[in-house]
């Protein structure tokens, strides 16, 4: 820059600087007041626009006292009876275990003290020699010589001909002593006291000939492995999961999670409750349990992250178990070897990842089964059939649709109606069976409604009135394993869907309860009306979010309800949704072949014995007049030729006085559904009355003629 061009600018800032040239002098606290009297809505283009709000006035302390939340005095399983009652019997059976186990071997301890008692005797004589000469000085001693330090080596030498005079004093003193009680003992004392005397002192040198690695007792129980949960061991592994708000706040000196409850014992296991970081939610550490699993340098069966239904979806409750879920070693199922059930109570059926038993009632419900194939789906639903079994009061109606016979040893010792397979017999069983239970369904439903209010109050089935033999309202439960062999066949899919569907909406209430298991759990496997009224959910290893969400109830997968996080090994267990609680993971009691056929046999003679027995598991079939009837011959007799369309309720009315049996409660809306099987769908029909058109939904002859022609084979039918 030139000099000149500097000065300009020195004499254009002294111009701007003088008073009086358009340069105004601020009085800053003149300014300050009044931006303070202008306050936050002075309208001006400087005001001020306040983002937060005031600080907001709430309940002061002893408000939030009355509002906080108060943790227990005595810890849950103290509360519990049935937790208390297995801790009881867990202690009792641990140190019962422990006592046995010495006392069979105290002789085996005894002997091997009295060999190494001569071993002992050498190692305290010579200890005590080497104690009464002051061997522990002599390395001290040693040191000041190789110094050749002669006033410090006087000096401990004087120190050490002192403490070897005392210690040889207190040596001859216990000799004496020693010897003393013991002659005392040999010429006074009776035979049992020179016994004990003389095997206390072996079993003392014994103790002290023992080797550090060969000890003389052994252990009677093998402790577990499994370290204790700590907040480093968690924080490690919440931060090896690859979640950015996590790895952030850590890598900043944070630890990525906030504790809200010190780390605890829960059952065999540990339990850690925490926030996380704002932004990440359960569902994200639950996709990474594998992850998880390994941070925590624990078996995947082991560690179980779950979310806190009544907070927020980022509160974390980490249960971490000493033993892999499916290996560890389950309690004894209460059912397994005696007693019956009354299915409008609470029954258990499996344990929780903490060991406590998860019950269901099967009254009031319809249930769904959903898995992948071989992760336990028909020996959890045949676990169901066998607690309704132990009502003698139920009536079974059992389909085993995969035909591998796996609900055998239920259909054939206690269900009234039993199929295994999916040829054509076994189909058309099945469809007239489940037209039979709609008829029951309607039978039921106006037997309620006929009885009086102090009897019935809640319009629906009870165990009371399951009792009275004479209203025939007694429970009634239909399992069917691989359910999507009657959703899908292609001449009945729509009768099965239509009366399940009318089973699962109305049969609670009544006493019917449907069970229905799929390893396909998909839009065609479980109607959609089926699928979104069922009350109880069983869902094991799922591949997908929609099967997941098909089993679980819509959202669940985004809940943290996922069933896909589960192992190969984790067979038996699955996600519970039931009984008005939210998701639980429960292991459902494994009961072989064997155990199934004992409780069947059980189930069996309670029912010979309350005169309950009947239908298929007496050797009854059941009468096929039903089946002798041909709808699309009937349709042909009750519509003459000259009727080329007739409205559906007129034909009702005709097959209803051809047939009343048969046709006698149909109405216009089941001619519909069990026309659709032949592929024959109603029709718009008007017709006028009193000078109006009425028009009304009906059939066309000419397609039941085709019906019946193809079938048939001959087209000259009609």
């Amino acid at each position: 820059m030139k000099h000149e061009d500097e000065n300009e600018l020195f004499r254009r800032l002294e111009a701007d600087m003088e008073p009086g040239t358009g340069a105004d002098i601020v009085d800053l606290g003149k300014a300050r007041h009044a931006r303070t009297a202008s306050g936050p809505s002075g309208g001006g283009p400087e005001a001020a626009v306040m983002v937060d709000g005031p600080d907001p006035t709430g309940p002061g302390f002893l408000g939030r006292l009355a509002g906080a939340k108060r943790r227990p005095v005595l810890p849950g399983w103290l509360r519990s009876r049935q937790e208390l009652a297995i801790a009881v019997r867990w202690v009792a059976g641990h140190y019962g275990h422990m006592a046995a186990y010495h006392g069979v071997r105290t002789p085996i301890y005894a002997a091997r003290l009295a060999v190494q008692s001569p071993r002992g005797t050498v190692r305290f004589l010579g200890g005590t020699m080497r104690w009464m000469a002051d061997k522990e000085g002599e390395p001290v001693r040693l040191a000041a010589v190789r110094r050749e330090d002669a006033v410090e080596y006087l000096k401990l030498s004087r120190q050490r001909d002192g403490r070897v005079r005392l210690r040889t004093l207190i040596a001859v003193l216990g000799s004496l002593v020693g010897l003393g009680t013991a002659l005392a003992l040999y010429v006074l004392a009776p035979e049992w006291l020179q016994t004990v005397s003389l095997g206390a002192l072996i079993l003392a040198l014994g103790a002290a000939g023992t080797e550090a690695d060969a000890p003389v007792i052994t252990r009677a129980v093998e402790t577990s492995k499994a370290p204790k949960l700590t907040s480093d061991i968690v924080l490690r592994a919440l931060g090896a999961l690859s979640i950015p708000a996590i790895n952030q706040a850590q890598s900043k000196g944070n630890d990525g999670f906030a504790f809200t409850a010190p780390i605890t014992r829960d059952g065999p296991g540990w339990r850690a409750e925490g926030d996380l970081p704002y932004g990440v939610t359960v569902t994200d550490v639950i996709d990474r349990r594998d992850k998880l699993a390994s941070g925590l340098r624990r078996p995947l069966g082991c560690v179980w992250p779950e979310a806190v239904p009544e907070e927020h979806t980022g509160r974390l409750v980490l249960w971490v178990g000493d033993q892999d879920m499916s290996k560890a070693k389950k309690p004894k199922w209460p059912l397994l070897s005696g007693g019956t059930v009354d299915l409008f109570k609470a029954v258990p059926f499996g344990t929780d990842p903490r060991g406590r038993w998860v019950a269901v009632t099967l009254m009031y419900i319809a249930g769904i089964i959903g898995a992948i194939p071989r992760m336990g789906k028909t020996f959890l639903l045949r676990l169901l059939l066998l607690i309704a079994a132990l009502d003698p009061r139920a009536e079974l109606h059992t389909y085993d649709m995969k035909g591998t016979g796996d609900l055998d040893p239920v259909g054939d010792r206690v269900s009234h109606r039993h199929g295994a397979g999916d040829d054509d017999e076994v189909i058309e069983y099945a469809i007239r069976d489940f037209r039979e239970l709609r008829q029951e369904l309607r039978r039921r439903t106006k037997m309620i409604r006929s009885l009086p209010r102090d009897i019935c109050p809640e319009s629906k089935v009870t165990s009371e009135l399951a009792d009275k033999k004479e209203l025939g309202l007694h429970p009634i439960v239909v399992g069917v394993d691989e359910c999507q062999v009657l959703f899908e066949h292609p001449k009945y899919k729509d009768e099965f869907e239509e009366i399940a569907t009318d089973l699962v909406k109305r049969g609670p209430a009544t006493g019917i309860v449907l069970l229905l298991a799929t390893q396909r759990p998909d839009a065609k496997a479980l109607p959609t009306g089926i699928s979104a009224n069922a009350s109880a959910r069983w869902c094991l290893k799922v591949m997908g979010q929609l099967e997941n969400d098909m089993v679980l109830g819509t959202s669940a997968y985004k809940r943290g309800v996922r069933a896909t996080m589960f192992s190969w090994a984790d067979k038996g267990v699955h996600y519970f949704v039931g009984e008005g609680a939210d998701a639980r993971i429960v292991a459902s009691t494994y009961v072989d072949s064997i155990g199934a056929d004992a409780i069947a046999l059980r189930a069996r003679k309670a029912r010979e014995d309350a005169g309950t027995l009947s239908g298929h598991a007496l050797g009854e079939e059941p009468e096929t007049t039903a089946a002798v009837y041909d709808l699309l011959r009937d349709l042909l007799g009750v519509i003459p030729v000259e009727e080329a369309k007739v409205w559906s309720e007129t034909v009702v009315a005709r097959l209803a006085e051809l047939r009343p049996d048969v046709y006698g409660e149909w109405a216009a809306e089941q001619l519909t559904s069990a026309l659709k099987p032949y592929g024959i769908d109603t029709v718009q029909i008007g017709r006028r009355i009193n000078g109006k058109v009425v028009n009304r939904r009906g059939i066309e002859r000419a397609h039941i003629t085709a019906a019946v022609a193809e079938r048939d084979g001959n087209r000259d039918a009609g």
